[in-house]
């Protein structure tokens, strides 16, 4: 097909759009693909773009190779479909709506109305997805986006609900207490793998505080090492290292003397002899391990939370050493993951006095509404007061903040539901050993290295734009709540069955879904049965895309079967750790392999700084 010489001094933006008129007006994309129906396949996954902006120039570069390969291998003779798909939930398209609307939190969302704010979510997508549209063409890209999937509609939610039952059928799916990574902004914890996201880790200063707990009936601190002060409110236990020799050690002119680990004596009181007088300033009266510490009990340095049960005492914890701090590490299990599990193996008491967004609850009297990482200053200067403070000195160091707001994160113990992502690591590494990757050092590198180290799923969300999780509740035959009954729905005909209602008109989102009840189908229990409220990570929405882009097992006569697994897919570095790990994941938990063979890893388009434009 011949288009004429080209005028050097032609606009550019001219002679794109000579090139998609003649494209249009002779049908080019339909005669390829009337050309190639009935040709051995290739198939050609789109990872959905989250349409909660404007694309970039980085999108037209991944976009670029998307449509390289499969028009490479339409070239060779294969029918390459190129569906397109539009990932339509998630915190960034609420978060998005929230800025439109003036709303900062999850309380003005719900005095607004959900069904108001989801709609105004709806919206949005639909309105970038225009602008995403547009840009694929002007960049001469061949997705199919009239065909595309939208992860909003209710036949892909569908879908995903099938996928969770398969999970909950084989025992993969669970509700747990874990302490996890939460963002107080947006209200919801965040899965391992966004923690991977690009920007999350940070470098900030924080105050690292050395605290003195006196131990009962002797005279004798324990030198307590902190890097988030905060915690000190939920103290129950201070945990010594089995493999550490610790030092009691005293100073002229101080009443009591100070236990820590005898390698960080120097770092943490200075040199043992002032140069300029020549006197000693400290000295080792003994030394001590910590079987001679275990079980000791000391004065807590805050009393605002009542304890009800066995605390204030040392344990012994593999996790402590002296590779920084004092070798002193307090535990407070509401707050940490590695505390949590020490404290269930030493029967512990959780004390949590933080609420849901971040701040101190009314009986931490002095810091109440306080947002934690802000009432340091003021705690550090009650232990100051108290004659506790022994140091407090800048610790530097990466911290991880919401990859969606912004904001720094706190480790929180609370209930969600996971998937047994890491029961089945071999599975997972099995898969990978599968896949062909491009580069060839991810696939043992970047990816390997992330299955290796990996942990279950956070798949619940306390949130409102997204998939719903399909678990209702009973209150247990008493209705007292004691003995709840748990169903997981896989279909919208089963949940149309229990609730006795004709529901293919209903919108599966939040909040009409949540208005669906049922008789609980446990043996004879019968009482009422709701909703859980959380929503699914949107995560688990893009990773669930081979299956739910076309309604499988529902409909689709069989394409899901002929074009699963994928020969391509192609994204960007920061994927390793999103759509190629939940891609990974999902089918893997479900259909028991990978779903594609050969990844196309690119790189970051960045400033001139390195910085990845986003």
């Amino acid at each position: 097909m011949a288009y004429g010489p080209v005028d050097p001094q032609l606009d550019l933006v001219a002679l794109e759009h000579r090139v998609l008129d003649r494209w249009r007006e002779t049908g080019l994309v339909e005669q390829v693909k009337a050309l190639r129906k009935g040709a051995p396949p290739w198939v050609f996954y789109e990872g959905p773009p989250t349409a909660n902006g404007k694309p970039g120039l980085h999108h037209v570069w991944a976009r670029a190779f998307k449509d390289l390969f499969p028009r490479f291998q339409t070239m060779r003779g294969h029918d390459v479909p190129r569906k397109g798909g539009w990932d339509c939930h998630g915190l960034p398209v609420e978060i998005e709506v929230e800025k439109e609307l003036g709303l900062t939190n999850k309380h003005q969302i719900e005095a607004f109305g959900i069904a108001e704010f989801n709609e105004r979510c709806r919206q949005s997508v639909k309105r970038y997805v225009q602008d995403w549209q547009s840009l694929t063409e002007r960049s001469g890209v061949w997705i199919d986006t009239a065909d595309a999937y939208w992860t909003l509609d209710n036949s892909y939610v569908e879908s995903v609900w099938w996928l969770v039952r398969q999970l909950w059928d084989k025992g993969l799916l669970y509700e747990g207490h874990r302490v996890s990574p939460y963002c107080p902004r947006c209200g919801t914890a965040l899965s391992s793998h966004e923690l991977g996201q690009p920007g999350v880790y940070r470098d900030v200063v924080d105050p690292a505080a050395y605290v003195r707990f006196p131990v009962l009936g002797s005279e004798v601190d324990l030198l307590v090492w902190t890097t988030t002060p905060w915690t000190l409110i939920s103290n129950v236990a201070a945990a010594v290292g089995p493999a550490v020799e610790y030092a009691r050690v005293r100073r002229p002119g101080v009443e009591r003397d100070v236990v820590l680990g005898r390698d960080r004596v120097e770092a943490v009181l200075g040199a043992a002899i002032d140069e300029g007088s020549g006197e000693a300033r400290w000295e080792v009266v003994s030394s001590l391990r910590a079987a001679d510490l275990e079980g000791l009990r000391y004065e807590r340095p805050f009393g605002f939370v009542p304890i009800d049960g066995d605390a204030n005492r040392v344990v012994v914890a593999d996790f402590v050493t002296t590779e920084d701090g004092s070798g002193i590490v307090h535990l407070a299990p509401a707050f940490g993951e590695v505390d949590r599990e020490v404290g269930d193996a030493e029967g512990l008491p959780t004390l949590n006095p933080v609420d849901a967004a971040g701040r101190f609850e009314p009986l931490v009297e002095p810091w109440a509404g306080l947002f934690v990482k802000e009432a340091d200053a003021g705690i550090i200067d009650a232990l100051r007061v108290a004659g506790r403070l022994e140091k407090v000195e800048p610790y530097e160091h990466s911290y991880p903040h919401c990859w969606r707001c912004g904001t720094p994160l706190i480790y929180y113990a609370k209930t969600s539901w996971f998937a047994r992502t890491q029961a089945e690591k071999a599975a997972l590494l099995e898969q990978n050993e599968a896949i062909a990757w491009h580069p060839e050092h991810i696939k043992h590198g970047r990816f390997g290295d992330w299955l290796e180290n990996n942990i279950d799923w956070a798949l619940s969300r306390d949130r409102y734009w997204g998939t719903p999780l399909p678990v209702w509740r009973c209150a247990g035959p008493t209705g007292d709540g004691t003995t709840p009954h748990d169903t997981c729905i896989g279909s919208v005909a089963e949940l149309a069955e229990l609730s006795g209602r004709d529901l293919s008109e209903l919108d599966l989102h939040r909040p009409y879904v949540d208005e669906v009840t049922f008789p609980c189908p446990v043996g004879t229990c019968g009482a009422e049965a709701t909703r859980l409220e959380p929503v699914l990570d949107a995560w688990f929405d893009s990773g669930s895309m081979p299956a739910a882009q076309f309604h499988h097992p529902f409909e689709g006569d069989g394409v899901f079967e002929h074009r699963f697994p994928a020969d391509f897919i192609c994204e960007a570095i920061d994927q390793t750790r999103g759509w190629f790990y939940s891609l990974l994941a999902v089918n893997t938990l479900v259909f028991g392999r990978s779903p594609y063979r050969n990844v196309v890893c690119l790189a970051h388009v960045v400033d001139q700084d390195g910085a990845k434009m986003s």
